[in-house]
């Protein structure tokens, strides 16, 4: 029997933590081989063109778990139906 698709957030997609992580994320690494997942990808607003590299670059790799991906910088859209938050936060280095 399928498994319904677990929402993840990832906040900071777009910086270099959350880009490394939502592959992985993607292929099951994190939640199980067999856990289909519908990626929620927040950054700030002067990250998004980079947040909607990030998602087309999930949409061109077709893994077979990612059912889904929202790229925003609003966190209610968000955070809304999100079954599990990874809240990466830092600051670019000089």
């Amino acid at each position: 029997m399928a498994k319904d698709p677990v929402r993840v957030l990832v906040t900071g997609a777009a910086g270099q933590i959350g880009y490394a992580l939502v592959p992985m994320i993607a292929r099951g690494i994190m939640l199980g081989a067999d856990q289909p997942v519908i990626l929620h990808m927040l950054d700030i607003p002067p990250a998004a063109e980079a947040l909607n590299g990030v998602k087309m670059e999930l949409i061109d790799a077709a893994f077979p778990l990612l059912k889904g991906v929202v790229a925003t910088t609003d966190a209610v859209e968000g955070c809304t139906g999100v079954n599990v938050a990874v809240m990466v936060g830092g600051f670019p280095r000089k």
